[in-house]
């Protein structure tokens, strides 16, 4: 008998996390930045969240850019690794590289013992740098003696869909670590995902909130006035319907 895929929206509030609640998703991702790519949220952003009474995956992620680490780094994300966890997260969403872009195995394990020191039921997700690895399929198959729970992956493709063949491969690589498809996902890709045998989709179900945009003064290098995003109701449930039509 098949099971239902998970659903995991990204959010960044917790509006959002009790929109992506009432829309039927089983769980939500928690960042900052989400047009960065996601960053670590705060302590009473983690702990609000959690007040929702869904379960939240914390990103953790000390800064925009690439995924290889200097020790500094490394140190940073360890201590937030505790600090979302102890705050209420469930998991924790990590990832690093080494400069020739095979896993950071050292650092992974560091993160996920960090993890498992706060809880030993802490959930474990490696987040996209896998895309950015030399040989995604081949580090999906680590991943499990790392003590990884999941894997978030678009298949190293800009969009999951366009990388739905690799993420087959990663499904039967990966063994126990449940592979999870993301990256520019909509609900009408819902079916061609879960063909590829993938244990949960991930989604942010944005759209810009009404009148957030400024106009003037830049607030750095990156603010072009445009508006930050909030989580659409219609686009959770239309995607929680697409998993439970399967």
């Amino acid at each position: 008998m098949s099971t239902t895929a998970a659903l995991e929206i990204a959010v960044t509030s917790p509006a959002g996390a009790i929109v992506a609640r009432d829309g039927g998703a089983d769980r939500v991702e928690l960042c900052v930045g989400l047009e960065l790519g996601g960053l670590t949220p705060s302590q009473a952003l983690v702990e609000a969240t959690h007040e929702t009474g869904i379960p939240a995956h914390a990103l953790v992620r000390s800064r925009p850019g690439g995924f290889v680490y200097d020790d500094g780094d490394i140190e940073l994300m360890v201590r937030e690794v505790r600090s979302v966890l102890r705050s209420g997260a469930a998991g924790v969403v990590v990832g690093a590289l080494r400069p020739d872009h095979n896993l950071d195995e050292d650092a992974l394990r560091r993160f996920v013992d960090a993890a498992r020191s706060v809880s030993t039921t802490a959930e474990v997700t490696l987040h996209r740098a896998i895309d950015h690895a030399v040989d995604p399929v081949s580090a999906a198959a680590t991943l499990d003696a790392l003590g990884f729970t999941r894997v978030l992956t678009s298949g190293a493709a800009p969009t999951a869909v366009a990388g739905a063949d690799t993420i087959t491969r990663m499904v039967e690589a990966a063994g126990p670590v449940q592979v999870m498809a993301g990256a520019g996902v909509t609900p009408a890709d819902v079916p061609a995902l879960v063909a590829t045998g993938a244990a949960a989709v991930h989604l942010s179900a944005k759209r810009a909130a009404p009148g957030s945009a400024h106009e003037g003064v830049p607030m750095g290098g990156a603010d072009d006035g445009s508006a930050h995003f909030e989580t659409d109701l219609d686009v959770v449930r239309a995607a929680r319907a697409a998993l439970d039509a399967r």
